[in-house]
């Protein structure tokens, strides 16, 4: 998905990639990070969303929650929104801080004295129950604590997995109930997704859940609650930031800008973002059709995968589907042309959509590109610790 885009605007990261592989500093199935290219994109965001007056909080679950790139990151973002309590956990061990805490994943309620302690400045949840669990906490620490109601997604808009949220209908409802609970103040609303990219040019648009936000934040308005939040979280990247102004979002949460990996990316190569990331595998085996395998672990099942460079030789081949239900101990190329030289242990560069916190990768981080002078900084698991 990602691979024209990658060796058109940052042929240094695969060459480095591909280098460290031969040489044997990194194992195969191993996302490659450019350290500097993350920080050059959080920075493009961060002067954008100022331009248009929004707030960011960046998201890490893409990227493996990577201290060194949480780190280059909070330089220019300096809150996240953590996608669940161990995310949360690792980012403000690392120094960055709490924007929103339980979006996409509510906080479980044992953890909610640690991380209200962290004064968050929002907390989401989806009903009742977890908004008196937050209030009750919140009294204990002598805290009022803003959060930010998650609406129900219109109809075929939520993901399987990501169910939840309170119905536009029953809004008032709710807010009557939350507006009595003393450890708590109603200071927005959010729903997921409300941007996504055209499937067929790549550009952000609003989802429905986009209007229901807007609707639900008007709601608590004529309520009298005022200075409202509004987050609109997915898809955000420099190219969509005045959607989200013009609509009448206060918050985005960039993920996959920050490496230049949204599917504008894949399909303009003129946005201001660069790809900053590739994945690195090698040939395991052989087939005897002459198909050759290749080692698995980070083939994340959206990733929208279409060829594979070997730069051995510089062989480009198509790699074949997966279902997403079985394993990926290996992925399937096509067979090469007559002649085509494909052996065991050839390193193999791939570029394509993931989140790399649900493979079981390794992450290399590489500093120095910018300069000429790539230097692996550091190794990691998928959830950011080092190896």
């Amino acid at each position: 998905m990602f691979l024209d885009s990658l060796l058109t605007r940052n042929p240094g990261l695969a060459d480095a990639a591909a280098d460290l592989h031969r040489r044997g500093e990194i194992p195969p199935d191993t996302y490659v990070m450019d350290l500097d290219a993350v920080a050059e994109n959080a920075a493009l965001l961060a002067a954008e969303a100022e331009r248009v007056g929004l707030t960011l909080w960046f998201v890490a679950k893409q990227f493996g929650r990577n201290p060194e790139l949480i780190r280059a990151v909070a330089r220019s973002i300096p809150r996240f929104a953590a996608i669940d309590a161990g995310e949360a956990r690792l980012l403000h061990a690392t120094g960055a801080r709490a924007g929103n805490l339980g979006h996409l994943v509510q906080i479980p309620h044992r953890a909610l004295p640690e991380m209200l302690a962290w004064r968050p400045e929002t907390v989401t949840v989806y009903d009742l129950a977890n908004a008196r669990a937050v209030s009750a906490h919140a009294q204990r620490l002598g805290l009022v604590q803003d959060v930010l109601v998650r609406l129900e997604g219109a109809a075929g808009s939520v993901y399987p997995g990501q169910e939840g949220g309170v119905p536009l209908a029953a809004l008032d409802k709710f807010a009557e109930e939350a507006e009595r609970l003393p450890g708590i103040r109603l200071a927005g609303v959010t729903a997921f997704p409300c941007v996504l990219c055209d499937p067929e040019t790549g550009v952000p648009a609003p989802t429905p859940n986009f209007d229901l936000a807007v609707r639900a934040r008007d709601l608590l308005a004529a309520r009298g609650h005022r200075d409202l939040k509004l987050s609109a979280p997915s898809a955000t990247c420099v190219a969509g930031l005045p959607l989200l102004a013009r609509l009448g979002a206060t918050h985005g949460e960039p993920g996959h800008a920050l490496t230049g990996t949204t599917p504008l990316h894949a399909r303009d190569a003129t946005q201001p973002e660069r790809p900053a990331y590739v994945y690195v595998t090698e040939v395991a085996h052989t087939l005897a059709d002459g198909r050759p395998a290749l080692f698995g672990g980070g083939f994340y099942p959206r990733s929208h995968i279409d060829s594979a460079l070997l730069p051995r030789t510089g062989l480009r081949l198509p790699v074949r589907g997966a279902p997403a239900e079985n394993i990926d101990y290996y992925r399937l190329l096509e067979a090469p042309e007559p002649g085509g030289d494909v052996r065991a242990g050839d390193t193999a560069l791939l570029a394509f959509r993931t989140q790399i916190f649900v493979t079981r990768s390794t992450v290399a981080v590489v500093a120095g590109l910018s300069a000429g002078t790539p230097r692996l900084t550091g190794l990691y698991d998928a959830h950011g610790r080092a190896l």
